[in-house]
């Protein structure tokens, strides 16, 4: 520690710089998406909605915050304000199948298997948000996810070029919950860096036409930038 009271206070003007800097992106996060943000029963009509996934049970069922997911996107597709359901996780190696999981839970929940389609390589975040932009042509869509998460990939999504409103789901207080809210203030920093200097996903692959397929038989074709 400083001796004097010129270096004392040359330290805490150097704490307190850093610490407003970490929380810029933060604030952008926030800022930039708090006018977005909805409920599944006051959500706006989109022609997709994207479900970004949130780990499996040890039995290759989804977990029950991604299961909580699932059930606000199946209540929009049901309810009319979405034709089509973009599920997006990790299916890096071939026991651990997020979107084959997303895809038979809506199914069960009576979501027509033909309105899904899955995107294998939703590594995280921003590879969801990029590659449904790039990959899956989608240019407006409702995302899904928890109330915690979804000012980040809001925030992500809007980035990567994408329409975006997001459908928060609520969770009960838990230390769970409190730790992951935490988290997303830590990984607004990331997310800054790749909407900044990451334009490009991960993984981009050919271009899939499934959501324009689907879109162009219900009439929404244009409000995907089909032509």
């Amino acid at each position: 520690m400083p001796r004097t009271v010129r270096g004392k206070r040359t330290l805490v003007q150097v704490v307190m710089a850093v610490v407003v800097l970490a929380l810029l992106p933060a604030t952008w996060v926030h800022a930039s998406t708090h006018d977005r943000i909805r409920s599944v029963g006051d959500a706006p009509s989109a022609p997709v909605a994207v479900v970004f996934g949130a780990g499996l049970r040890a039995g290759g069922e989804p977990s029950a915050w991604l299961a909580h997911r699932l059930d606000a996107a199946a209540e929009l597709f049901h309810s009319g304000r979405v034709e089509a359901l973009l599920v997006t996780g990790d299916n890096s190696t071939e026991e651990y199948n997020e979107p084959d999981a997303m895809r038979e839970y809506l199914v069960g929940l009576g979501v027509p298997a033909e309105r899904i389609v899955a995107d294998y390589a939703g590594f995280n975040t921003w590879n969801s948000c990029a590659r449904a932009a790039e990959v899956f042509g989608v240019t407006r869509a409702l995302l899904v996810s928890q109330e915690f998460h979804i000012p980040r990939a809001l925030a992500l999504c809007r980035a990567a070029g994408i329409d975006a409103h997001g459908v928060g789901v609520p969770e009960h207080l838990s230390g769970l919950r409190v730790f992951s809210s935490l988290r997303e203030i830590a990984g607004a920093v990331p997310a800054a860096w790749d909407a900044a200097f990451t334009p490009e996903p991960q993984f981009d692959g050919p271009r899939e036409t499934r959501l324009q397929e689907i879109l162009a038989a219900v009439g929404e074709e244009d409000d995907m930038g089909g032509s």
